[in-house]
């Protein structure tokens, strides 16, 4: 199949409590960080990385998303809160501290301090009942091979082609896959029911939908590549089925714009 150049590039380089609750004073804080509100044209890309060793970079961000990033959550469990929470989008610039790079869980403590601190976030977390995805093992068998390099931090980046999406991903765990589907990809959260403990090296090919990407992709007209729930089992001898179950979710009490420093 003919590659075409990429559109967009989505990555990420995966009870009743407040949120400052979860943030204590002790918490990991970005050395030095700017959020600015950015008007991003119809087609940029929606990323979040470390550049080098210090740099932590967001853009074309909602509240809501940052929020579901920052908690490795769905942005439909997240309810609450004004009404800009969907419509600002936002673009953040940070150094981090130490030496080395910092990994995903790391770079996500740091997110949550920032939200504390510049949104005056608040919230509180409710268990409901919602619609989700179940990732299982299909019948014949899991088909991924595992990595031979455990220790090396995982590698999931969506890259968006006109007529399909592809998933390279690298040193990924179940658990990764689940977050990376439910926080930028599908619109329901994801649950892992594999029971795979490993980390595996797979490529998954997919035709895009109206339900993800927050609808932001539009669906190709002529695809050769199979539905996503197909491409999974296809592709990666995995199910992913449409059930209900019960989920944390988190309530936005208070949330201001930030200033811009």
């Amino acid at each position: 199949m003919r590659l075409f150049a990429p559109l967009l590039l989505f990555a990420c380089a995966l009870t009743h409590t407040s949120a400052s609750a979860e943030t204590p004073a002790s918490a990991p804080a970005f050395e030095v960080a700017t959020i600015k509100p950015v008007d991003p044209a119809p087609k940029s890309g929606r990323w979040m990385r470390v550049e080098g060793t210090h740099r932590f970079v967001a853009r074309n961000y909602t509240l809501r998303l940052l929020i579901a990033a920052a908690y490795d959550m769905n942005p439909r469990t997240i309810s609450g809160g004004p009404g800009w929470i969907d419509s600002d989008k936002y673009a953040i610039d940070a150094i981090t501290p130490g030496e080395k790079a910092p990994d995903h869980d790391a770079q996500m403590l740091m997110l949550r301090t920032l939200l504390t601190e510049r949104f005056h976030l608040v919230f509180h977390r409710q268990a409901k009942i919602l619609s989700i995805y179940e990732i299982t093992v299909a019948k014949g068998g899991a088909d991924m091979s595992e990595t031979l390099t455990p220790d090396a931090p995982p590698e999931l980046v969506s890259i968006v082609y006109p007529d399909r999406m592809i998933m390279p991903a690298r040193n990924a765990s179940m658990a990764d896959l689940a977050r990376i589907m439910q926080r930028a990809i599908l619109d329901r959260p994801v649950v892992d029911h594999t029971g795979l403990t490993g980390r595996y090296n797979f490529n998954l090919e997919w035709q895009p939908d109206e339900t993800q990407f927050s609808g932001d992709i539009p669906a190709p007209a002529d695809s050769q590549s199979p539905p996503l729930l197909v491409a999974m089992q296809e592709q990666l001898g995995l199910q992913m089925k449409a059930v209900k179950g019960p989920v944390d979710t988190i309530v936005i009490d208070r949330a201001d714009k930030p200033s811009e420093n």
